[in-house]
């Protein structure tokens, strides 16, 4: 299996409800790094997994949907506790979906897979992986 990862950040602020929590049930900000591999078995007709410039430019499309928002203010997520990997799942998604629709080009579409990692800190990520 072949793969690419770009990389891009965002800065959220949230809060969840839970006592597992703790002290994040308060209001609190959280910067991630964010990384996207793009998986598939064979390279296409350039010797590619997928375009890096446009995976770059998507990836960033999409985390800016999410940067400097209070995800607790967002009606898509209301009531919802956005950890670290339910946010990865969202990304995934959303760039899963601007993939089916051909943001990365026709050869994007013969894409095996897609992993979405957040970085929360030097020590502590979580990831989503998701088939195309």
């Amino acid at each position: 299996m072949f793969s690419i990862t770009v990389r891009d950040h965002i800065m959220i602020a949230h809060s969840f409800r839970g006592e597992v929590f703790g002290p994040a049930q308060r209001l609190h900000g959280a910067t991630f790094v964010v990384d996207a591999t793009f998986r598939r078995e064979q390279l296409d007709d350039d010797n590619i997994v997928v375009d890096i410039g446009l995976a770059t430019q998507e990836l960033g499309a999409v985390v800016s949907e999410l940067n400097y928002r209070n995800l607790d203010d967002e009606p898509a997520f209301a009531g919802i506790n956005t950890s670290t990997e339910f946010l990865a799942k969202v990304i995934a998604d959303r760039l899963g979906e601007r993939i089916h629709k051909g943001a990365l080009g026709e050869g994007a579409k013969s894409l095996a897979g897609l992993a979405v990692t957040l970085h929360e800190s030097h020590v502590a990520w979580a990831s989503y992986e998701r088939a195309l």
